[in-house]
């Protein structure tokens, strides 16, 4: 069975630190781009930060400079470490992981963990 199973969520005050960690089983993590996206509270789920497999990133213009996106093939494990944490970064947080071959995309996404920041 392939899971994606994020941690590290929590509350934390503006301006401080979180690392999230999406774990990946059951199937070859090192094949997939990874992502992660956010939803908050009324609001589309959008975009944050992907790492293909080759380890080039791309970054929402609302995180550059404060959020990093890594990965650890060796341990299947992808992680956003967030920095300068703002209250408009609270929200659901989602692992997304996407193969693409020649005839088939496969995506799966995460549950979730939820980021609170506030004083």
């Amino acid at each position: 069975q392939v899971q994606f199973v994020e941690s590290g969520g929590g509350l934390v005050q503006p301006g401080g630190s979180l690392r999230l960690s999406c774990a990946a089983s059951g199937t070859s993590f090192s094949l997939y781009a990874m992502g992660w996206y956010r939803q908050a509270p009324g609001k589309q789920r959008e975009f944050v930060a992907d790492i293909t497999s080759g380890g080039n990133t791309n970054y929402a213009d609302s995180v550059k400079g404060r959020f990093t996106i890594s990965r650890d093939n060796a341990k299947n494990t992808v992680y956003l470490q967030m920095n300068s944490l703002k209250p408009e970064d609270t929200a659901v947080y989602y692992c997304n992981a996407r193969k693409i071959t020649v005839s088939t995309t496969t995506t799966y996404w995460g549950q979730g963990t939820q980021v609170t920041v506030s004083p």
